[in-house]
């Protein structure tokens, strides 16, 4: 389906940021952070109404979320 996100899409990048970031928890400052950095891999030019989102083929979605979700990560704090 258009704009479906599949796993492969997010969760590597969402294991890698957390990873990263040696944090030992998930919140939804996280999710967002991954969930808006997903939607800005898509450039201007290529938003319509069937892409949203960027292909699972796109090499820059699991660096841009991985990034976001290490920031996001950091900024709360790790929990042990």
């Amino acid at each position: 389906f258009p704009n479906q996100i599949n796993n492969v899409l997010v969760f590597p990048g969402v294991f890698r940021g957390l990873l990263d970031a040696q944090s030992r928890t998930v919140n939804t400052e996280m999710m967002l952070a991954a969930a808006g950095a997903l939607a800005d891999v898509v450039a201007e030019d290529e938003l319509n109404a069937n892409y949203i989102i960027p292909s699972v083929f796109n090499a820059a979605a699991t660096q841009a979320v991985a990034s976001a979700v290490k920031r996001a990560a950091l900024a709360v704090g790790r929990t042990d």
